[in-house]
């Protein structure tokens, strides 16, 4: 058995509760910045944390969890380590100490979410559907506490009946965990329903161990001395604070919340620095201005299709230049420690067309990407479909691809941040060198039959990352990445 190391206190703390699509690294460290004790990060599926790689980012000083598609996963750093909690989503003890122990050296708590009652998080079994399985609840969180170093809570909602929700969460108590964080409402119950405090306050008088209460954003949190007043109202050891910090997170200022914009400016800082995906950086900021979505500045953040529209629609230009330039900078540092061997490339590169071009989806329509463009053309002159293949250069993690048609390959020499990126730019060398239509604005576009792709979108729900640009060393400087046939019905 593994001893539990108690390190994390959950007395008298201000904590960032789990946010889908929102508690994303620089969200944490802003909430850290203006006042926050602790940092839940969002609920991350079992299933798909166990099919990442722990990898250690050099260009960014993080540690990312990346998937086989190359995507982040979860990102953090030394900044929050001692203050991160891990928040999974689970149905399977066993898979959810596998999950613990991919994460315990790089953050300082263990979550399992008992109480999200959205479909995503319920149809496998997860969040508020463990609520009706209390066999399990025991399981997961035992095998957790007994089987990890970090300190185990989880996030529940009440019960319908008082009577029911006592007896759970009395249950849950003797598993060893090491907190309860309790969202005041029922599985039904939304944010407009009132938060039940005297349940909160009757888990508190229950229990033995902190209760952090949750729930009071809608009706009792507006201000850093509601958040007392709340903590005062359900008598709970600690308060999460949801879509008020997700407003604002100054929030947690003991001094009051800054101005909406200076927060913004500050978020947009952290999203450049660590390289958070742009979609992910817009969904936030628009979460910041939801009642002023409809404002110039509301219609600017709308139309940004990158992190420089971004930046530049905040008055950021110029730090996005500077920070890409810092970036680059530090990935040629890292380059020129293992210089390239070209004899060991894996491909052969004898007979290929190339051209330094990149794909910049601001130039292109966002239902018409060149690789649509070719994939068409190829059907209309009875041509196999294209074939991509793509190397990965483990150094810095940058694409490159190679697409066939006709028997002739096409090539960008110049190296891209992930593997879709590269594929495009491959597709706009053989689309230019045959003189075709790639589907940029302006251009007249071939017309297409079949449901249009859309050209690297981050997909609802989970929330994912552009790749990671880790500092590993590898002794092989590229590695192949599986070649797959693509059309525009799969709507990468």
């Amino acid at each position: 058995m593994i001893g539990n190391s108690f390190s994390l206190c959950y007395h008298n703390k201000l904590i960032l509760a789990p946010m889908v699509r929102v508690g994303t690294l620089p969200m944490r460290l802003l909430a850290l910045d203006y006042g926050a004790d602790i940092v839940y990060c969002e609920e991350l599926i079992d299933l798909k944390m166990l099919q990442c790689k722990r990898v250690v980012n050099e260009v960014l000083s993080t540690v990312d969890f990346v998937a086989p598609d190359d995507r982040v996963v979860f990102r953090t750093c030394e900044r929050e380590q001692s203050k991160v909690v891990f928040q999974m989503g689970t149905s399977d003890a066993e898979r959810a100490l596998a999950v613990a122990r991919l994460v315990e050296n790089d953050v300082a708590g263990i979550d399992v979410n008992m109480g999200c009652p959205k479909e995503y998080s319920t149809k496998g079994g997860m969040g508020a559907a463990l609520l009706s399985d209390p066999d399990k609840i025991e399981e997961i969180l035992s095998t957790l506490v007994k089987g990890t170093h970090r300190p185990v809570t989880c996030k529940i909602r009440i019960l319908p009946s008082l009577e029911d929700t006592l007896n759970l969460v009395k249950r849950i108590e003797r598993t060893g965990i090491a907190a309860i964080a309790v969202h005041g409402r029922k599985r039904e119950e939304r944010p407009q329903h009132p938060v039940s405090c005297e349940v909160i306050k009757a888990i508190a008088e229950t229990l033995s161990i902190p209760v952090i209460a949750n729930g009071g954003s809608h009706d009792h949190i507006q201000q850093y001395l509601d958040i007392e007043d709340f903590r005062q109202a359900t008598a709970a050891s600690s308060v999460m604070v949801a879509r008020a910090a997700m407003w604002n997170p100054s929030i947690f200022l003991r001094e009051g919340p800054r101005p909406l914009e200076e927060v913004m400016q500050k978020y947009i800082r952290y999203a450049i620095q660590y390289d958070n995906h742009y979609t992910n950086t817009k969904y936030c900021l628009c979460q910041m201005l939801h009642e002023q979505l409809e404002s110039p500045q509301g219609r600017l953040l709308h139309a940004a299709q990158s992190s420089q529209d971004i930046c530049e629609a905040f008055g950021l230009g110029a730090f996005y230049k500077e920070m890409t330039q810092k970036l680059d900078a530090r990935r040629a540092e890292l380059l020129a420690r293992t210089p390239e061997k070209p004899e060991e490339s894996a491909e052969d590169t004898s007979g290929v067309i190339k051209m330094a071009v990149k794909f910049d989806r601001r130039a292109y329509t966002p239902q018409i990407t060149p690789k649509m463009c070719l994939l068409e053309w190829c059907r209309r002159e009875k041509l196999a479909q294209p074939t991509y293949e793509t190397v990965q250069r483990p150094v810095d993690r940058l694409f490159c691809s190679i697409v066939t048609v006709a028997e002739q390959k096409y090539q960008s020499t110049l190296w891209d941040k992930s593997k879709k990126l590269a594929e495009q730019a491959a597709a706009i060398v053989c689309l230019r060198s045959l003189g075709l239509p790639e589907g940029q604005l302006g251009e007249e576009s071939p017309s297409f039959k079949r449901k249009r792709e859309v050209p690297d979108q981050d997909p609802g729900g989970c929330i994912v990352q552009e790749p990671a640009l880790p500092g590993e060393m590898c002794k092989k400087p590229f590695v192949v990445v599986e070649s797959r046939e693509e059309s525009p019905l799969e709507g990468r």
